[in-house]
């Protein structure tokens, strides 16, 4: 099965640590990162697709980050 997850953060540098330990971990990077305005939070947010072939059945209840 290939798993998609979909990393956000602020953008901060807790965002590039989620997304280094994904690429640790095993996923890879899917399409090219994303970098929005949050009008509630007033704070930039980025986000990164990532993607992991694993041999699993999908079911709604598998917990992607443990992957």
């Amino acid at each position: 099965m290939l798993a998609y997850r979909l990393l956000t953060e602020d953008d901060t540098s807790a965002f590039c640590h989620k997304v280094t330990k994904a690429l640790a971990d095993g996923w890879q990077l899917y399409g090219d990162p994303t970098y929005a305005f949050d009008h509630t939070t007033g704070k930039m947010r980025c986000g990164q697709a990532v993607t992991k072939e694993v041999d699993a059945t999908y079911s709604p209840d598998v917990k992607l980050g443990s992957l």
